[in-house]
């Protein structure tokens, strides 16, 4: 990192210390250690579900694999954010593209994954605010999307999909959005969470480097809702954040719509392995009544059973 570069990121972390105007210039790429040659996870195509990849050094796990989204160059492949700041409060395009770094070119040319060539994720770094959207690609290859971010402060964007022929990676950059920065910290456990008259109890907790099930009931002014309606694919999707780094994970649930078995609701369960012991933030997707929401929450993982949290919000 040269010398502006340090003075840069220094400027910035002196300025959200103390309540200044957020605002850095051109974001860094990230502000974590990024391991190149890393891991993210792979889809299955079929609908199943993913599970959180390992940490380097885990027990029984592949020791060069690390979680999605940490980098923003993987497997041949650049995400290049061409809208490094926002405002905050206001309705901005952001535009970005996919770069093979061998021929520094766009991709044009996309697996399509639950209905989808790529889904874009934003998230505040405190975790409080979080959007899952689905940018339109112009010809030569550059995403847009419209988003409006309602607090200033360092958020993380992350791509997830699947080049034409190659394999699923999830690509992370920073975004800076600027206006008066005010710290939060991460809301605290529960095991329900509210969302626009919705209520969404959370049972199960992750373990790290074990599979263990979450199971997410969906109930409305107290009658438990067994007509979810497919969203992406599924009847409901799972992203988990990893507090502090924001390391990445997309779950899709057990089962799939019209597969015999699997009902629409109130119930939705999804297979996950946290890559270590701490604090994640999980987002959970559910459409009724035509109207996508999303139920957050907080959980800790550990070899224990832990405790869970909550908080939410809306599409």
């Amino acid at each position: 990192m040269n010398t502006a570069l340090r003075i840069t990121v220094f400027a910035a972390a002196l300025a959200a210390t103390f309540g200044a105007a957020y605002g850095v210039g051109n974001a860094v790429d990230t502000i974590t250690p990024q391991q190149k040659g890393g891991h993210t996870v792979h889809h299955d195509k079929s609908g199943g579900h993913d599970d959180m990849a390992s940490m380097p050094g885990m027990p029984g796990m592949d020791h060069d694999t690390a979680p999605g989204g940490l980098e923003i160059s993987e497997g041949g492949y650049t995400l290049a954010l061409n809208t490094s700041q926002v405002p905050a409060g206001e309705k901005t395009d952001l535009s970005f593209s996919i770069v093979r770094d061998d021929t520094g070119r766009k991709v044009t040319a996309y697996e399509q994954q639950h209905g989808k060539e790529l889904h874009f994720i934003v998230a505040a770094r405190d975790l409080t605010v979080y959007r899952h959207l689905h940018p339109t690609r112009a010809a030569d290859g550059t995403w847009h999307t419209s988003v409006d971010l309602p607090h200033a402060g360092g958020y993380r964007v992350f791509a997830d999909f699947t080049p034409k022929g190659g394999d699923s990676l999830t690509l992370g950059a920073d975004l800076a959005v600027a206006g008066r920065y005010q710290p939060v910290e991460l809301p605290a456990p529960s095991t329900t969470a509210k969302t626009d008259g919705y209520e969404v109890r959370l049972e199960g907790t992750p373990v790290s480097g074990k599979p263990a099930t979450l199971t997410l009931t969906v109930s409305k002014d107290g009658h438990p809702v067994g007509n979810l309606q497919p969203y992406l694919g599924a009847y409901g999707h799972l992203v988990a954040l990893r507090s502090g780094d924001l390391a990445y994970l997309h779950v899709h649930p057990t089962g799939e719509p019209g597969d015999g078995t699997t009902k629409p609701g109130p119930k939705v369960s999804f297979m996950v392995t946290a890559p270590t012991a701490g604090a994640y933030r999980l987002f959970f997707d559910f459409q009724h009544d035509g109207k996508v929401r999303t139920a957050a929450f907080t959980v800790h993982a550990s070899g224990a059973t832990g405790t869970h949290g909550a908080g939410a919000h809306e599409h």
